[in-house]
């Protein structure tokens, strides 16, 4: 066994320095040499669902069943943690150090001014929820999504946990300003958790108090969905409300704190568990709980590992580890930094959470941090891979585990699909790193680039003869080695093997995005919000739903032109 987990560990070395080395380390021409699974196909869709019995043989019928057009007997249950998983006996709401529980029951404090819904996920309310869209209008939707309503069979829950945060041990974090309201068990037989943010303090609010701003909501509610249309596993946002509550924030932590509006984003995930889920119990000693806290996510969560089998925790521990890393090459073929990649923010299911300061990577940069308060580029978007096996080795210090070791040929994988290369040829990688090389030199945008590249005809590569409209590769051409990478290029698109151009295209444009969240859309955004305008935030959502195809508004309002000068400085606040 302890040369299974050794094994395991130089696996988890080896495949997530890989995808640092590939995508920022590798010198151009660099070589990275790997073996490839011959079935994989580089598909976004890593997570596993819940333990859920089928629709039929739960009694669901999908052809029969009808969205509900209201809450009257739409229902939650806590049930099915509260039946496993022990619960604080303090019932006080108070900050507090909490132990030998995994949640404290805490109701969310209501807001005090007039409530308005900003924006609602139709696809979250029909597809998930199984509520229709007619719904978001009524009183009680409004009262139970801003934290003043509690719904049927609703328990709500503030979990606790702890965190490495910027490297270091922080001890006791936990929901400080959310409330898991409980569990819906959708039409499809699928198990959603539903989370209030911003809704009011808990045991665990430490200094904080209990609420979240218009200008983090927004961040949160259009990231969220836009990463979904991007294939990218992560929560989902099914509402956003404001209040004209007064909330006060030192928006740059400089000392200049600014009043703020109140808002609240229903949150909805398989689950809600993170790496600190586990690290406050194994750091206080209390083991009973880990193993219990473990075996109920693996039941739950994790169907190909067999929950009776003696190595459950080596086999739970390798998946999480191949889908992290999965999920982290995911975000950077992108451009996309988290920004807070701290233990407490990363999940077990290997979902994107906690959105906060992230940013999307436009001037191709290793060294982009979009945290303003990461003075020392610890999560910045090269060192992604890195911190990753930071966390997952402070998984590994809770149990020891075997690591499956496919991460190592994702990374190329993805970006063989983002520039059209079909099948495996010698020579793959350099063309990769050549690339990435002549970005990082001329500052090219990421996510320009490669769209820019899906669009263009292999005649006008060849001629080097490039439109104004692809400005991003225009930026690129004016490097002396680009005549020399578009040579490779076109010479290694000669290998595809019954392939045309026309399909070559197609199929990149389904794979490189032309919009994402960039931190000038979302601030424009909340510059509006903030003077009750929210139409831009509903363009965003309508936009950022499918962020593959061409909208004629979002070029009408520069979604795809280079970053408009006024925000070149622009800075992303971490408080919220």
């Amino acid at each position: 066994m302890t040369r299974r987990i050794g094994y395991a560990f130089c696996c988890m070395i080896r495949g997530l320095a890989f995808l640092r080395l590939l995508l920022f380390g590798v010198p151009c021409p660099g070589v990275v040499c790997c073996l490839l699974l011959p079935d994989f196909e580089g598909s976004a869709h890593f997570l596993h669902l819940s333990r859920n019995k089928s629709n039929h043989e739960l009694g669901y019928c999908e052809a029969e069943a009808k969205l509900a057009s209201s809450l009257d007997f739409w229902t939650l249950s806590s049930e099915n943690l509260l039946a496993v998983l022990p619960v604080d006996p303090v019932k006080e709401n108070y900050v507090r150090k909490v132990k030998n529980c995994i949640f404290s029951i805490a109701f969310p404090t209501p807001l005090k001014s007039r409530v308005r819904l900003v924006a609602v996920s139709k696809e979250v309310l029909e597809d998930i929820l199984d509520l229709d869209l007619s719904v978001s209008e009524t009183d009680d939707f409004i009262r139970l999504v801003s934290g003043e309503k509690i719904i049927s069979g609703s328990v709500p829950l503030a979990h606790r946990y702890g965190g490495h945060q910027f490297g270091i041990w922080a001890g006791q974090l936990g929901d400080g300003r959310a409330h898991l309201l409980g569990t819906y068990m959708s039409r499809q037989g699928e198990k959603w958790e539903l989370q209030l943010k911003g809704s009011g303090k808990t045991p665990y609010s430490r200094n904080g108090d209990g609420r979240a701003v218009l200008r983090s909501s927004v961040r949160e509610f259009l990231c969220s969905e836009a990463m979904h249309s991007l294939r990218i596993p992560t929560s989902r946002a099914a509402s956003l409300v404001v209040s004209d509550d007064e909330v006060w924030r030192d928006q740059f932590y400089n000392g200049n704190i600014v009043k703020e509006r109140g808002a609240v984003v229903l949150r909805v995930a398989k689950s809600w568990f993170r790496i600190g889920s586990l690290e406050i119990l194994a750091h206080y000693g209390e083991l009973d709980l880990l193993r219990t806290l473990l075996d109920f996510i693996i039941w739950e969560h994790f169907p190909s590992v067999e929950v009776t089998e003696p190595n459950r925790y080596v086999d739970f521990f390798s998946v999480v580890v191949s889908e992290t890393a999965q999920l982290i090459a995911l975000w950077m073929s992108v451009g996309f930094a988290h920004g807070v990649c701290n233990t407490d923010n990363f999940s077990l299911l290997s979902i994107t959470i906690d959105y906060g300061p992230f940013g999307f990577m436009e001037a191709y940069n290793p060294d982009f941090v979009p945290n303003t308060s990461d003075d020392e580029g610890r999560y910045k978007i090269g060192n992604q891979a890195n911190i990753g096996m930071f966390n997952l080795n402070k998984l590994l210090q809770a149990f020891n585990p075997l690591l499956d070791p496919r991460q190592r040929q994702l990374f190329r994988e993805l970006f063989k699909a983002k520039l059209g290369l079909l099948g495996e040829k010698k020579g793959d990688d350099d063309l990769i790193a050549f690339l990435l090389h002549l970005m990082e030199k001329t500052a090219a945008d990421f996510t320009m680039t490669f769209r820019q590249l899906s669009e263009i005809t292999q005649s006008q590569l060849q001629e080097l003869n490039i439109p104004q409209q692809f400005w991003a590769l225009k930026v690129i051409s004016t490097h002396k080695l680009f005549p020399a990478w578009v040579s490779q290029y076109l010479l290694r698109l000669k290998s595809n093997k019954n392939d045309s151009d026309s399909e070559r295209r197609k199929r990149m444009t389904s794979v490189n995005p032309r919009y994402v969240l960039r931190n000038w859309m979302a601030e424009s955004a909340v510059r509006k919000a903030e003077r009750n305008d929210f139409s831009e935030v509903h363009l965003l959502q309508h936009v950022l739903r499918q962020p593959f195809q061409k909208h004629s508004a979002a070029e009408r309002a520069g979604y795809s032109s280079p970053t408009p000068s006024w925000a070149k400085d622009l800075r992303v606040s971490c408080s919220s």
